[in-house]
């Protein structure tokens, strides 16, 4: 029964990672683009982990480790990206 879960989230997760690059096809802006796949892989990347930690229950603390790393760092990278388009739209309202 665990196997069968396992590979669910793994199942799961690879769904995800491929939902979220359909949204880079369309025509809406970079920052819809990217907020769209981020979200995306951070949750396919974690259904991933959760998979193998059901699989290999041995590395528990790592694959944790690895669970909150992905997503503190996947929240800072939106941070950050959402920081820099704001003072880039900043500069350029500036008269030249």
């Amino acid at each position: 029964m665990i196997d069968i879960i396992s590979y669910a989230c793994i199942f799961i997760g690879i769904f995800f990672w491929f939902w979220g690059t359909f949204p880079l096809l369309g025509k809406r802006s970079v920052l819809f683009k990217l907020h769209s796949l981020s979200v995306a892989d951070t949750l396919g990347s974690i259904a991933i982990v959760f998979g193998l930690l059901l699989k290999i229950p041995d590395e528990t603390p790592l694959l944790i480790l690895a669970i909150i790393s992905l997503g503190m760092w996947n929240t800072m990278l939106g941070y950050v990206l959402a920081y820099c388009s704001s003072a880039e739209d900043n500069n350029s309202n500036e008269p030249s």
